[in-house]
């Protein structure tokens, strides 16, 4: 017991620095991939409930490409094939130099990419829940359309959405694991690291299972709080 409390201890002799830090990454990860996902996610529904045919065929062709690849793949896609990429287009214009893509911003383009395919279904469910006469009961009001999506819609599209989104968001925190395949020092790879030099891989994958759950956990009392905020006008009616 006192060998476990010394190796999960903080400063030269724990390991406690390093799986905070890991910790700290994960979170940062998850939350700075939400708002881009949801955003692109959003947009893409409006796509696939558009008039235009080629709106609509964009946004499924989209959605079935990154909802099909296995979201690995897509990690090494962003990461390597946008660093092939980005040094391709420094040739051509004549620039020799060798730059490497931040694992971290890899990252958050390639789950961001897969969120959004996904958040974009939940978005369009909720839609197909807001009935016609909303966005016409608006426009008789005298609101542009642009004001009716943002003053009527949205907000009882954000209560439909809500639970979907926040299963998207538990999927989310879990899959940031795999941005340690790309040597982001997140919750999984200072485990590993951990459990590799010490020779105690239980211990630490043990506490690698805790701080997973702890974090789902606490994102599912706040998601609670949020969706009980969203749903108080019914509960006053």
């Amino acid at each position: 017991m006192n060998e476990a409390l010394t190796l999960l201890s903080f400063g030269d002799i724990g390991w406690g620095d390093e799986i905070a830090h890991g910790v700290l990454i994960t979170v940062a990860l998850a939350v700075a991939t939400l708002p881009f996902g949801l955003t692109l996610g959003f947009f893409l529904a409006l796509a696939k409930k558009s008039h235009e045919p080629s709106l609509r065929l964009a946004a499924n062709i989209y959605t079935t490409l990154f909802r099909g690849l296995p979201e690995l793949l897509t990690l090494f896609l962003v990461y390597y094939g946008l660093q092939i990429a980005i040094l391709k287009a420094l040739k051509f214009i004549g620039v020799n130099t060798y730059i490497e893509v931040n694992s971290f911003a890899a990252g958050m383009v390639a789950l961001a990419l897969v969120f959004s395919s996904y958040s974009s279904e939940a978005f369009l469910s909720a839609f197909r829940g807001i009935p016609q006469g909303q966005y016409e009961g608006g426009y008789s009001l005298g609101l542009s359309p642009g004001k009716t999506m943002r003053l009527v819609i949205l907000p009882q599209l954000i209560r439909l959405a809500l639970p979907a989104l926040g299963n998207l968001w538990l999927v989310l925190l879990k899959e940031t694991a795999l941005v340690s395949v790309i040597g982001l020092t997140d919750i999984m790879l200072s485990s590993y690291r951990a459990a590799r030099i010490t020779k105690e891989p239980f211990l630490f994958f043990g506490l690698a299972c805790l701080i997973y759950l702890a974090l789902a956990l606490i994102s599912s009392m706040g998601l609670n709080r949020i969706e009980t905020w969203s749903k108080r006008g019914e509960t006053e009616r």
